[in-house]
C-alpha cells in the first residue's frame, strides 16, 4: 500500500511511505458473507493472551496475569483468548476455542463475603464445538442436561441453568445428567462463585456462563457499563436504543441474543425493549402454587412436559431455611400455563425464546434471549430453558470428517493489518495489529528497485498486547518501510484440528484425476509473487475455470489444499488451478490433468 504524506520538514513536497509486511499483510476473512453462523464470532482479541485476576486486590489494582496456578489447576504457558479457528461445511459450523474469555477473568470466591478462595482456576480447554446450519424443531423436546449446551461467540462454554445437583427424595445429590424432578438452580446456588463476568469453572478448568454474561456483552456494545476503577460491570440505566447482538449459539443451531429485542416480534421498526421472561416464582401470585404454604408436592407443567411424565405429583423438600424457595428450577412456573399470553403479558416462551425478526435474520428466526431484570440481575431461566426448542444435534467433537471451508484462523495465524503511518515533527510512526508474544523487525529503504537496500531499524520490537508500534526520526523526504514478525514466544496451543476430507489424494502440478471422481489436491504455489504466510485467508480455489474447491486450507506457507468434485462431463486434458487469496495475490498453476 502506498501512502502520500506531507513531509513537515520540506513543505510542498510529498513523501511516499510504503509500509508492507514481510509475512502478514493479509486481511482476515471472518466468515461467509451474510451468514451469522460463520461471521458472528467475536475474534477481536484472538491474538491476545487470556488473563485472570487471582484475587480482589489484584482486580482492584488492575494487575492481571497470563500464567497462573493455585495448586490444583494451572496454566503454565500463556494461551490465546477464545475463538481460534472457524470452519464451515454445507451442514455444520465448527469452532475451535481455548474456552477462555476475551475480558480479564476472575477473581473467584466460595462465598459472597469473598473470604474463601474458589478451589479452581480456568485452563485452556482446546475445544472443538460444532453447530448445525439448519434447524430441526421436534414435537418432543430434549432436556439440556449438564455440561456445555452451546458456545458463546467469545468461545466460552454455555452451560444450562442447572448446577448438577437434584433432590433424590432425601437429600440433594450430584449427577452428570438430570436424574430427578427437583433440579438445583445454578445461579441461585452457585452465584457467589461467579466472577464479575458471571462465570466460573469446575476442577476441570472449563470456564463457563450459566446466566447473563455482562463482560461479553460490554465488549459487544450491548447496554452494559464498565467501572474501570472497581472492574465491575453493570446494566446501563439509559433507555436501550438498539437490538442486542448475538451472544452465542445453542447446540440446536439457534442463536442466543442479549436481553433487548424489538417490542413487536415481527417488526424491525418497533421500539427496543427488554425481553421479559415467561417464568415467575411459585409463591401464589399469577395463579401459581404457593410452595411455601402448600409444599413442593407437584412439579410445574413445563417440567412434566419435558420429562414426559403423566403426573406432576412428584414431591420435593419442604420450603425451609435449608431448602429456600428458588433453590430448584422447578420452583419457577411458566405463565403460559396460567392463562397469560406470550407477546402480551411476557415475551419469551418456556424455552426462553421466541420467533422474531432480528438484525441478522430480517426474514425471521427462532431465537433465545438472555433473561434479566431491569437492573441486570439474571432472571430464570437465564440463557435458555431447561429444554431445547430445536434438536440439539451440535456439540463437542474431536475431529472434522468432511471437507470444510476455512472461515477464520486466530492466534499466530492471524493476519496483521497496517494502520496509516503518521508523520509529526520529523518522525514517522508505524502501528500495526500484532500477535501478543510476537517479535517484530522494522526495516527501511529509499530505493525499492534494489532488494538488498533495506536497512534494519529495529529488531525484537514487542507489541503492546495486540498493537505493534515503532517511531523513526528521519530527515529524509522519501522512505519506504516494512515490518515483519520474526519470532513468537512459547504458548499453549488451542489444539490441532484433524480434518479428513473425501477423495483420492493427488498433487499439482503434475497430478491427474478422472471425471466423476473426488480428489483432494495438494497445490504447490509458484515462488513469485512471494507466498503469503501460513493460514492467510483464501477467497477461492477453482479448477478448469468452473470447478470450485472445498475444504480449502493453507496451513503451510506455499502450499494450498483443496478438494474438488469433478463432474462426469468435465473437460479433459491439462487444466489450470486458480488460487485467489483474500486481499493478496492470485496464483495460476497449470498442472492437473483430467482424464
Amino acid at each position: 500500500m502506498k501512502l502520500h504524506i506531507q513531509n513537515p520538514k520540506q513543505p510542498g513536497r510529498q513523501a511516499f511511505i510504503l509500509a508492507a509486511f514481510l509475512f502478514t499483510l493479509w486481511l482476515v476473512q471472518t466468515g461467509r458473507a451474510g451468514d451469522p453462523r460463520t461471521n458472528s464470532w467475536f475474534t477481536t482479541y484472538s491474538g491476545q493472551y487470556a488473563r485472570i485476576y487471582t484475587n480482589d486486590v489484584s482486580r482492584t489494582n488492575g494487575y492481571s496475569v497470563t500464567t497462573w496456578t493455585n495448586g490444583s489447576t494451572a496454566q503454565s504457558l500463556p494461551v490465546y483468548c477464545g475463538i481460534q479457528e472457524v470452519y464451515s461445511s454445507t451442514n455444520w459450523v465448527y469452532v475451535r476455542s481455548t474456552g477462555l474469555g476475551s475480558h480479564v477473568m476472575g477473581a473467584w470466591y466460595l462465598n459472597a463475603a469473598h473470604t474463601t478462595y474458589f478451589p479452581a482456576f480456568p485452563t485452556n480447554q482446546k475445544t472443538l464445538f460444532r453447530i448445525p446450519r439448519t434447524n430441526a424443531v421436534p414435537a418432543t423436546k430434549s432436556l439440556s442436561g449438564g455440561g456445555a449446551i452451546g458456545i458463546f461467540v467469545d468461545g466460552v462454554a454455555m452451560f444450562n441453568n442447572w448446577d448438577a445437583y437434584y433432590w433424590n427424595g432425601s437429600a440433594d445429590t450430584a449427577s452428570t445428567g438430570s436424574s430427578g424432578y427437583w433440579n438445583r438452580d445454578a445461579y441461585v446456588n452457585e452465584g457467589a462463585t461467579f466472577d464479575p463476568g458471571n462465570a466460573h469453572q469446575p476442577g476441570s478448568g472449563q470456564y463457563h456462563y450459566h446466566a447473563n454474561p455482562p463482560a461479553l456483552r460490554y465488549l459487544l456494545g450491548d447496554h452494559v457499563n464498565y467501572n474501570s476503577v472497581t472492574k465491575v460491570y453493570t446494566e446501563s440505566t439509559n433507555t436501550p436504543t438498539k437490538h442486542s447482538p448475538i451472544l452465542g449459539w445453542a447446540a440446536d443451531g439457534f442463536p442466543i441474543y442479549g436481553p433487548y429485542g424489538y417490542s413487536v416480534s415481527n417488526n424491525a421498526s418497533s421500539t427496543i425493549k427488554r425481553m421479559v421472561s415467561g417464568y415467575v416464582i411459585r409463591n401464589g401470585q399469577y395463579g401459581t402454587s404457593n410452595l411455601t404454604t402448600y409444599g413442593r408436592i407437584t412439579i410445574p407443567a413445563w417440567s412434566a412436559r419435558l420429562h414426559n411424565v403423566a403426573s406432576n405429583i412428584l414431591s420435593g423438600p419442604t420450603v425451609s431455611t435449608s431448602y429456600p424457595l428458588g433453590r430448584y428450577m422447578e420452583d419457577n412456573d411458566y405463565l403460559g400455563d396460567h392463562g397469560y399470553v406470550q407477546g402480551v403479558d411476557f415475551d419469551l416462551d418456556e424455552y426462553n425464546g421466541r420467533y422474531c425478526v432480528t438484525p441478522e435474520f430480517p426474514g425471521g428466526t427462532y431465537a433465545y434471549f438472555v433473561a434479566i431484570l431491569a437492573d441486570g440481575t439474571p432472571a430464570y431461566p437465564y440463557n435458555i430453558g431447561m429444554g431445547y426448542y430445536g434438536t440439539p444435534a451440535g456439540g463437542a467433537v474431536t475431529s472434522i470428517s468432511e471437507s470444510v471451508n476455512t472461515n477464520f484462523l486466530g492466534g499466530t495465524n492471524l493476519a496483521s493489518k497496517l494502520n496509516a503511518p503518521t508523520v509529526k515533527n520529523g518522525s514517522v510512526t508505524l502501528t500495526w495489529s500484532a500477535t501478543e508474544g510476537g517479535s517484530y523487525q522494522v526495516e527501511a529503504t529509499t530505493n525499492l528497485t534494489s532488494s538488498s537496500g533495506w536497512t534494519v531499524l529495529g529488531t525484537g520490537v514487542t507489541p503492546n498486547k495486540i498493537t505493534g508500534g515503532y517511531t523513526n526520526a528521519t530527515t529524509l523526504d522519501k522512505r519506504f518501510y516494512r515490518v515483519g514478525r520474526t519470532a513468537v514466544a512459547s504458548f499453549d496451543s488451542a489444539g490441532t484440528t484433524s480434518i479428513t476430507g473425501t477423495g483420492t489424494a493427488v498433487s499439482a502440478p503434475g497430478g491427474s484425476a478422472s471425471r466423476g471422481s473426488t480428489v483432494t489436491v495438494t497445490i504447490t504455489l509458484p515462488s513469485t509473487p512471494p507466498n503469503p504466510p501460513a493460514g492467510a485467508p483464501i477467497t477461492s480455489v477453482t479448477l478448469g475455470g468452473s470447478i470450485t474447491g472445498a475444504g480449502i486450507s493453507d496451513s503451510t506457507a506455499g502450499t494450498v489444499v483443496a478438494t474438488f468434485v469433478i463432474p462426469s462431463g468435465a473437460s479433459t486434458g491439462l487444466q489450470s488451478i486458480v488460487i485467489v487469496f483474500t486481499s493478496g495475490p492470485t496464483y495460476t498453476v497449470t498442472g492437473l490433468t483430467i482424464n
